[in-house]
């Protein structure tokens, strides 16, 4: 009786072992199948590309359509590819570096061109199939993967300089320009200055492509903190200080970005061509030939003429409440830019140059108040529309939220990914059933539009 139970227990390991076995040996057997692997087939653009003959590279300075396509396809075939590829790109316009890439088949009379892919910005692509007679032509627009980021770092020489060591795409320079265009002066900037800012960068293919929305941003000029808090009022993104008041005021702070000023509004200055001492009534910003230069307000185009004493190309804008603003030196005008043209705050007017007496490409920038010159450094300028008091709560709890993570780490529940209005300050408009066969009746223009949504 004490040799029944190990008996047993032993039978059973046995019979367990000899299954298990059999088992073993079944899938081995006629399982092999499920457990080899597909070769992995690598894509290119979605093509496979162990079917084709792949040709990458980059424009050519002097390069054409013609250029790249020549040995894979029919001239007539790429005079029908330029037209009809017009629509999404032309080919006319493009430009040295640019990547493209040739998917062809090949036999006893060489290559067929069968697709074209080109890349005519860091986000976008062209994609040309050819089949015989069958020509396909869409575009596609590269996956962009977004990274919010915070950089703080101290003004040395330049905004732009700071931003490169802070290893901060450049590109942010010019959305911080444009936030605090009409409160920090970039030509005045201190050492020492600082600042911080949060931000998306875009990556595509694993590099950094630009700049996206920008979160929020303090900096610190001349010891005075400017804060910059995004918020929705009126369906566009507009950028507001800590109390409410828009960044956007009357007046920009200059009409030109990344340059310096090489003089400033003097009574009494020794002219750096004719040697003599006379007033110099404007500010002038050294910058390269060619320059945007922008209208600093609202305005309309009294002047565009040739100054034969000496200010070469000019250009003079009425703004409202007794200000005008000219311009000089100009290389040319920007399109369609003629007297009596209303102009925007921010739009492109005209460009530097060195037309009339000059030492070299400047603007010669002047404001006048009621006909009297005055320092266009010295400009008064008040903002415009401030949050209106139904947005006030919903912009403070953006406002905190957004200065929290500016000053310092907060839950990542708190931060803040919409500059939106909150659904409770938007107007709800109810309709009942008598207001729907009101409208029915009368037949009114919006029972016309709401008959036709589902």
């Amino acid at each position: 009786m004490r040799w029944e139970i190990p008996t047993i227990i032993i039978s059973f390991i046995i019979i367990v072992v000899v299954c298990c076995a059999k088992c073993s040996s079944s899938r081995g057997r006629g399982g092999a199948s499920e457990l080899t692997k597909e070769p992995e087939v690598e894509l290119l653009y979605g093509f496979d590309v162990s079917k084709y003959e792949v040709i990458r590279g980059e424009v050519e300075e002097g390069q054409t359509l013609s250029h790249l396509l020549d040995d894979y396809t029919s001239q007539v075939n790429i005079n029908r590819i330029y037209k009809e590829s017009k629509p999404t790109y032309n080919f006319a316009k493009m430009k040295v570096g640019e990547d493209w890439t040739i998917f062809a088949t090949s036999d006893s009379l060489g290559f067929h061109l069968r697709h074209f892919v080109y890349e005519f910005s860091k986000r976008d692509l062209l994609f040309v199939s050819l089949e015989g007679d069958s020509l396909a032509i869409h575009s596609e627009k590269k996956e962009v993967t977004t990274v919010r980021r915070k950089a703080t770092a101290t003004i040395q020489s330049s905004l732009w300089n700071s931003l490169v060591e802070a290893n901060v795409p450049g590109a942010l320079a010019i959305e911080m320009e444009d936030m605090y265009g009409w409160s920090v002066d970039f030509f005045a900037l201190h050492e020492g200055d600082t600042f911080s800012v949060v931000f998306d960068e875009e990556f595509i293919d694993g590099k950094s492509v630009g700049v996206g929305t920008v979160w929020g941003s303090r900096f610190t000029h001349a010891g005075k903190d400017y804060w910059a808090i995004p918020f929705d009022q009126g369906g566009k993104l507009s950028y507001w200080d800590e109390k409410g008041a828009s960044m956007r005021k009357q007046f920009l702070k200059a009409p030109l970005k990344f340059t310096r000023i090489s003089s400033k509004f003097s009574p009494n200055r020794l002219h750096p061509v004719l040697k003599i001492r006379r007033p110099h009534l404007g500010v002038d910003y050294a910058a390269p030939k060619g320059t945007p230069v922008v209208a600093i307000a609202d305005g309309t185009v009294t002047a565009k003429y040739w100054d034969s004493k000496g200010g070469g190309n000019v250009l003079k804008i009425k703004h409202a409440n007794g200000y005008s603003s000219a311009y000089l030196h100009l290389s040319r005008y920007a399109k369609g830019i003629n007297v009596g043209t209303r102009v925007s705050q921010g739009q492109t007017i005209c460009y530097v140059g060195s037309t009339g007496v000059s030492t070299g490409p400047h603007l010669d920038f002047r404001v006048y108040k009621n006909g009297k010159a005055i320092d266009p450094l010295k400009i008064p300028s008040n903002p415009v529309e401030p949050i209106k008091e139904a947005n006030r709560k919903a912009f403070e709890d953006i406002r905190d939220r957004v200065m929290a993570e500016l000053e310092g780490e907060i839950d990542p529940s708190e931060i803040v990914t919409s500059y939106d209005l909150y659904p409770s300050t938007r107007p709800v408009v109810v309709l009942t059933a008598a207001d729907s066969v009101r409208m029915r009746v009368e037949s009114g223009g919006l029972y016309k539009a709401l008959g036709s949504i589902k």
